[in-house]
């Protein structure tokens, strides 16, 4: 099988216990989870059975060593994760709305996720990738822009392929040189996996049909608009394939995106059919959203095939 690797933060998530729960005032809390949008990705891919390797930073701390064990649990390489020394783990806190949104405090820039570079370890995991996939949320500064830059470019000269699920915090938006690193990762993109409106991010067209053609005029091979509770839909140059969410009872959305894509980024590379890969990953990300914590709803390949078995379709996207 082909092997993925991705580059980006590690955190863990500490989330506040009650609806409508304010970090302006003292309150429960629960946490922490393993977490970081390339972790939650490396993660699901690994549970998957795809070889998967992630490079990122951590402190040697119990936050650090609480998320690398739990990717080697599920079977993740994690050779290119360094431990650093009076560094602390990144953070994340969250609380959540009454309106369904979330709310973040972040301490990622300034902690050992800000460390993250392409040593020894890095070169070696990359000289056997086949696949890097890009997440929007690791874009964080220009060093970590770097990182992604270095392993894009090694993964295509071993003519390997790329993916790119942009992942866009609007906080985010104005970060030095983002914007034009979105663009450069977009340009050497094969499969695109953007949530419903970041595809317009990058498109001139206001409608998805037209966007999307934009996207593959642009030499993209694939564009998988995820929909969250819809399911997803594929584009390709032979057409359009539409692929319906699961009806599961929702208690945390953290994470959802990431396990779709690494599900359908595994799939793909397997050479399976859109309509399998579709299924797969609409699978995985209803499953994410059953357990509290980013990474704790992520399933093997033998639980989401059990729970597809028997999963009812929502409305289709």
């Amino acid at each position: 099988m082909k092997k993925l690797v991705c580059a980006g933060e590690i955190l863990v998530e500490i989330m506040a216990e009650r609806i409508g729960q304010s970090f302006l005032a003292p309150g429960p809390l629960i946490g922490p989870f393993p977490s970081g949008a390339p972790a939650i990705f490396i993660d699901q891919a690994a549970r998957l059975g795809q070889p998967a390797g992630l490079i990122a930073a951590v402190g040697d701390d119990d936050f650090g060593h609480l998320n690398i064990e739990r990717l080697r649990a599920d079977g993740a390489d994690i050779s290119a994760i360094k431990v650093h020394r009076g560094a602390a783990t990144g953070t994340a806190f969250v609380t959540y709305e009454t309106d369904g949104s979330r709310h973040f405090v972040y301490n990622i820039k300034q902690s050992a996720a800000g460390l993250i570079e392409i040593g020894v370890e890095a070169r070696a995991l990359l000289a056997g990738a086949d696949h890097f996939h890009v997440m929007g949320t690791s874009l964080f500064s220009p060093e970590v822009i770097e990182v992604a830059r270095i392993g894009i470019e090694t993964v295509k000269a071993r003519g390997g392929t790329v993916s790119f699920d942009p992942n866009i915090r609007k906080e985010m938006l104005d970060l030095p040189g983002l914007r034009d690193a979105l663009h450069f990762v977009l340009s050497k993109t094969d499969v695109f996996l953007p949530s419903g409106p970041e595809l317009f991010i990058f498109a001139g067209a206001t409608d998805e049909e037209s966007a999307v053609r934009e996207m593959l005029d642009r030499g993209i091979s694939a564009v998988v608009i995820k929909k969250g509770a819809q399911g997803a839909v594929h584009y390709d140059k032979t057409g359009r394939t539409a692929s319906p969410g699961f009806v599961v009872d929702e208690i945390d959305p953290t994470g959802a995106g990431d396990c779709f894509a690494a599900a359908f980024v595994s799939f793909w590379l397997r050479g399976e059919v859109p309509e399998k890969a579709l299924r797969i990953a609409n699978g995985c990300g209803a499953l994410a959203v059953t357990r509290k914590g980013p990474m704790e709803g992520i399933a093997s390949l033998a639980a989401v095939e059990a729970f597809l078995a028997t999963a009812r379709t929502g409305t289709p996207a």
